[in-house]
């Protein structure tokens, strides 16, 4: 994408504040997540680990406006969150795009429901199509791709909305070793151009430790943050940084923490 394009996305602030959700019908409800409190910085990459089930994908879901809080706050920009907005863009692990739209269409619906004539709405689906590495895809339809490259047409896709906040939730679990890891130096190379803020739900610690400024760890439900983990790898990351000392420190530390959650 040109300078210009890029220029629009902006990083957002993320603010939770003592946040309480409980799940479940009403003769049975459950703490989800129990006073709760994180910051993130503008543009900063934070990965959230946690045991399965602790309640990483319910964090997300209400920082995306989608899961009402039982109690606390979440603020964007100052700006408190009590609805979905496409300024926070959500990916999951399995894709959403319209099967019977082709690739352009898919990428470019956003900007459809603003009402941006179609010659601008395509312009833009191809440079984003460009950036996640899918120029020469555009006419393509969903089935006709890989998983990986379904993942980069979500990726696009909720970019386009020029989100402030791009949340995923274990977006390149399905995906087998190899395209894994080429997902992650992608998605590293499109945040480094765009610099929006991320939090990036993973149950993996490479994962984690290969993509994030910060590890946020989870307790099991109901969920608290029991560590706050810089992590201190230079940028670009690359397959060597997952040899440095800090890297295994980290995982070992992160490996200790699942235990005690276990």
């Amino acid at each position: 994408m040109s300078a210009e394009s890029l220029a629009h996305y902006g990083p957002g602030r993320v603010d939770v504040r003592a946040l309480t959700i409980e799940v479940g019908p009403p003769h049975a409800r459950v703490a989800a997540l129990d006073a709760l409190d994180l910051d993130v910085e503008p543009g900063q990459f934070v990965c959230v680990l946690g045991p399965s089930g602790c309640g990483k994908s319910t964090l997300l879901g209400a920082i995306a406006g989608h899961i009402a809080a039982t109690g606390g706050e979440i603020a964007i920009d100052g700006v408190r969150v009590d609805s979905p907005h496409p300024e926070r863009g959500l990916v999951f692990q399995q894709h959403t795009l319209f099967p019977w739209k082709r690739v352009i269409d898919n990428v470019a619906f956003g900007l459809k429901m603003k009402g941006l004539p179609k010659h601008e709405r395509r312009r833009e689906a191809a440079e984003l199509l460009a950036l996640v590495g899918l120029a020469g895809f555009e006419s393509h339809y969903p089935a006709q791709l890989s998983g990986g490259m379904q993942q980069r047409v979500e990726i696009a896709r909720v970019l386009i909305n020029r989100p402030r906040i791009l949340l995923m939730d274990e977006p390149f679990a399905a995906l087998d070793a190899q395209t894994r890891r080429r997902m992650q130096t992608l998605l590293l190379d499109i945040w480094s151009k765009v610099g929006t803020t991320v939090v990036f739900v993973t149950h993996d610690i490479d994962e984690a430790l290969f993509l994030g400024d910060r590890i946020v760890m989870l307790s099991q439900r109901p969920a608290r943050i029991v560590a706050d983990i810089a992590v201190p790898l230079p940028r670009p990351r690359c397959d060597e940084s997952t040899t440095e000392a800090a890297f295994v420190d980290i995982k070992r530390r992160c490996l200790a923490l699942l235990r005690e959650s276990d």
